[in-house]
């Protein structure tokens, strides 16, 4: 590997604020927000949107909903043929 070409990674927390979850690990990505972590340290705070405490696919709450009746209406419209 070509030396001093790739970013360096450092300790950050990213925060959940729908699911009121945070966790540490290390990333290339920084914040100016900071956020003191159960060791005693500050750290940048990333805010996610989604995480594995909030994705349906994790969480097991996945729904599929039938909006406005679209299967209904395609088996109406083929069955009649």
């Amino acid at each position: 590997m070509k030396a001093d070409i790739h970013p360096q990674s450092h300790d950050v927390v990213f925060q959940d604020a729908s699911a009121n979850f945070a966790f540490l690990t290390r990333s290339t990505m920084t914040s100016k927000d900071k956020i003191k972590w159960e060791d005693g340290k500050e750290y940048p705070l990333i805010k996610v949107e989604i995480s594995s405490k909030s994705h349906p696919f994790y969480t097991g709450k996945h729904k599929v909903m039938d909006v406005g009746g679209r299967v209904d209406k395609f088996r109406q419209r083929y069955a009649q043929k």
